[in-house]
């Protein structure tokens, strides 16, 4: 995996879903909002962890290292489920991030 991209991440993240379909409710519109919340959740974690290790530990402790990176990776995989519940592809996504870029860059 050494281009792992929002492609690889959408196409596991659409197996996890199908294999949990009866159990979460599918990709939709409805359930994206769900999932919204739950990542904020996520960001909290990864947050946390930040204000009660600190930079220091994240940097330099092999298991809270693990730890935050988990975290992040749950906001992803959350992050990855909104996009597919309101059928954001990468490439739409790439497009509208590089156009923030620009607006960002010229900003100031």
């Amino acid at each position: 995996m050494n281009d792992f991209g929002l492609n690889e991440m959408q196409k596991i993240q659409k197996q996890l879903q199908e294999k949990y379909r009866d159990k979460w409710g599918g990709l939709s519109p409805d359930i994206g909002r769900n999932q919204l919340l739950w990542m904020m959740i996520e960001v909290g974690e990864v947050a946390d962890i930040i204000k009660k290790k600190g930079d220091n530990h994240i940097m330099n402790d092999e298991e809270t290292r693990n730890h935050f990176v988990e975290e992040l990776c749950d906001v992803l995989m959350y992050f990855n489920d909104v996009m597919l519940c309101y059928s954001i592809s990468p490439e739409e996504l790439k497009k509208v991030y590089l156009q923030k870029h620009h607006k960002n860059i010229e900003r100031w």
